[in-house]
């Protein structure tokens, strides 16, 4: 067995990892008799434990013999809260299981772990024997997803939030409005949807729905309505509440722009105390947040830090207290009032020594694509006031049909950084762990594995995807730091191309970093078989390239996965045959791997990482 498998199996799937973990001996299978009992737990929550149990095993769950008994102390409050014990304890042995929380909120973490245990044995599906004790580190573990400058229609939101179930995240930051749309019905102000959305947005009966749903699985939903800027799309169907004579158009375009609301209009308040009061119904948690970011006009910014106190003394009125970007840190704001800082931890530590409470979302913009060592290694700290931390996917070049691989499985390695103790930073123990959980979260109707062979086949036209397929899986997107670069995009452009498909972070290049790192005799049998793939590949991309629009611009990408792969081949021939490869060979061929590591169509070569990999174990030491 490959290395990477068995350290798999030597250390589980579980992610989080729990604070405490004792294994114990033997397991307890889950078959025809497996049943769960519970008493203190909503019933709904029981019947979602059943059908998933029933869903991943085959099994009824109707059963009358050994199986998971769940005991919740207290019952669900009315709508989920910062600061609810989440702490539970779960007991298995051979004989039977039990989940105990003092909260029903726990339980609903503590089952999640259970789910995560199920493994498939010769003769049934089994549970470890173990003994879990375990909390969160931090109260606010986030997601914030942007269905602005994208939309993301109910379906795709409500399978995000089953997904961060899945892995203890318990806030659903939503980004609602900005330049590029206003996605949310207003029935005292209909002109903010019917002309600043394109018809994209939610009816207030589905936002009621999204919120029970997150309500059901320990999650609270956070609205973000962003203003002074970033709303031009209000204007166009407002256009008295801008700054500047309109009229006003959806922006298509990414970037700032100089619309701002007219700070110093009373109306533009008398409007704000009632599109809150509105919106304050739909939204039961006692935090709102305003955006605040990126006000350009220097006269507006000068009118923001008062403009802030205004709008922080409606939602007052209305039962909330505020949450804006760390832009809107200035002094008079009330006590209540959380940061979140996107741009740096310093902007947590200034909102900590002027007594606020803070959010660290720097480290964890996922737009940017970076790999999940390093998100992983970012932490939110432990200084006085920080609440926990929050990732952002915003949508400049994500659609409905790509969110998901965005998103996932990342997320899960920054849920284990604001649940797990800050002790647990082992990269290489968290990717072991990350690709079965990747394949477990399918089980939440996430689409992150299995929109891309459909992607690929789009993109082929028609033709053998085989050979698109071996280009993707030795290839990653590059993310707004380099597409905002490479060409320009607005709301309309399609997002249809490779780069839209490929993954983030290959998951098949990564098994050969490992297989490079090992060096056993199977693991470079693999490698040459698959440096053999590459170098063959070339030639059957080649021939299908006039029969789709998409392929001509991958042409040099595939010339160079070949040249990888033939320097990979004549690297495992000087390995294999215990030679010492010319010195100014090794330098040649690592120069031309960073050259061949340079973004072609906005896509990078992740297959260089194994080649450099045995590069670096032929360069003298």
């Amino acid at each position: 067995m490959p290395l990477f498998l068995l350290a798999v199996a030597a250390h589980g799937a579980l992610m989080p990892l729990p604070w405490k973990m004792t294994r114990g001996s033997g397991r307890l299978p889950i078959d025809n008799g497996f049943n769960i009992t519970a008493d203190g737990c909503p019933d709904a929550a029981v019947a979602r434990w059943r059908a998933r149990i029933a869903l991943e095993t085959g099994m009824p769950v109707s059963g009358s013999g050994a199986g998971l008994a769940i005991h919740c102390g207290q019952p669900a409050p009315d709508w989920p809260t910062l600061g609810e014990d989440e702490s539970y304890t779960l007991d298995i042995a051979t004989n039977g299981a039990t989940l105990a929380s003092p909260t029903a909120t726990g339980a609903l973490r503590g089952m999640q772990t259970f789910l995560q245990l199920i493994a498939a044995g010769p003769e049934s599906f089994t549970v470890p024997a173990v003994h879990i004790v375990d909390q969160p580190r931090y109260p606010w573990r986030g997601l914030m997803m942007d269905v602005s400058r994208h939309w993301m229609p109910i379906e795709v939101v409500e399978r995000n939030l089953e997904a961060m179930a899945a892995v203890k995240l318990n806030v659903f930051h939503w980004h609602l409005s900005d330049d590029q749309g206003f996605r949310v019905e207003s029935q005292f102000y209909p002109q903010l949807q019917t002309l600043g959305s394109d018809g994209n947005f939610y009816t207030q009966d589905q936002i009621r729905e999204v919120v029970a749903y997150a309500r059901d699985r320990g999650i609270r939903v956070i609205p973000e309505f962003d203003m002074p800027g970033h709303t031009t799309s209000w204007f166009v169907g407002m256009p008295e509440l801008a700054a500047a004579p309109g009229p006003y158009q959806i922006a298509r375009a990414w970037g700032v722009f100089p619309a701002v609301m007219n700070a110093a209009s009373e109306s533009a308040y008398t409007f704000l105390d009632a599109f809150i009061g509105e919106m304050a119904a739909l939204f039961p948690d006692p935090y709102w947040h305003i955006g605040g970011d990126e006000v350009q006009d220097a006269q507006a910014r000068a009118l923001q830090p008062q403009f802030n106190l205004r709008v922080q003394a409606l939602l007052q009125k209305h039962g909330k207290s505020m949450i804006g970007w760390d832009d809107i840190l200035a002094p008079g704001l009330a006590g209540s009032t959380i940061i979140q800082s996107w741009r740096g931890p310093n902007g947590v530590a200034a909102a900590a020594g002027q007594g606020y409470r803070a959010v660290l979302s720097y480290g964890y913009y996922l737009d940017y694509l970076e790999p999940a060592s390093e998100h992983y290694g970012i932490d939110p700290g432990d200084g006085a006031g920080v609440l926990g931390g929050e990732a952002c996917m915003w949508a400049e070049f994500v659609s409905a049909e790509t969110v998901d691989p965005r998103i996932w499985p990342r997320m899960a390695a920054i849920a284990e950084r604001f649940w797990s103790p800050k002790e647990v930073t082992d990269v290489a123990s968290m990717y072991r762990r990350l690709e079965p959980v990747s394949r477990w979260l399918d089980w939440t109707a996430l689409q992150h594995r299995a929109g891309y062979l459909p992607m690929l086949e789009n993109i082929a036209g028609g033709q053998p995807v085989e050979p698109l397929r071996v280009l993707g899986d030795a290839s990653e997107a590059t993310g707004i730091g380099v597409r905002s670069q490479a060409r320009h995009y607005t709301s309309l452009t399609p997002l249809d191309r490779l780069v839209d498909a490929a993954r983030p972070e290959s998951e098949p290049v990564y098994r050969l970093e490992l297989a490079a790192q090992s060096g056993t005799p199977a693991d470079r049998a693999m490698l040459r078989s698959r440096f053999r793939e590459w170098v063959a590949n070339d030639a059957r991309f080649q021939a299908m390239v006039g029969g789709s629009p998409y392929l001509p611009e991958l042409v040099p990408l595939s010339a160079n996965l070949k040249t990888v792969g033939e320097i990979g081949l004549q690297a495992l021939g000087y390995l294999d045959a215990g030679q010492a490869a010319p010195a100014d060979w090794v330098t040649r061929e690592s120069y031309a791997l960073d050259a061949l590591e340079q973004p072609v169509a906005e896509v990078v070569l992740a297959a260089v990482r194994p080649v450099r990999l045995l590069l670096g174990a032929l360069s003298p030491k």
